[in-house]
């Protein structure tokens, strides 16, 4: 089943990480290791900051953009990883290891197939 595992932080994070972030990339690159080695990997990526964000509607037919993020808030989406594992629980393990999981949260989500079964 994949999971789909969306890493927030708050926008300071960089500014003031809590950890040296050559530990940190590190640490995330040895549990990519991992679960690449363990077929688990599907693949992910860090995003731009929220500030380059932009947000389009459709109001009438005509598309409205205006800057991000989609919501305001104190965090915001900083990455995502989409695993294939066995389990929820795995999921969840996978989430619990990942460093930004110490001190910001990572929602775990089922992905879907285009119609409406989870994968």
């Amino acid at each position: 089943m994949k999971y789909m595992l969306l890493i927030h932080h708050n926008p300071n994070f960089m500014d003031d990480p809590p950890e040296p972030m050559d530990q940190i990339g590190a640490e995330v690159g040895r549990l990519i290791e991992e679960l690449t080695a363990s077929g688990e990997w599907v693949g992910g990526e860090g995003l731009a900051d929220a500030s380059q964000a932009k947000v389009v509607r459709v109001h009438d037919g005509l598309p409205a953009v205006t800057d991000g993020p989609y919501l305001e808030a104190k965090e915001h989406l900083a990455g995502y990883c989409m695993i294939d594992c066995d389990s929820l629980e795995r999921a969840l393990d996978v989430a619990a290891r990942w460093p930004d999981a110490r001190w910001m949260g990572i929602e775990v989500r089922p992905v879907m197939t285009p119609g409406g079964e989870e994968m």
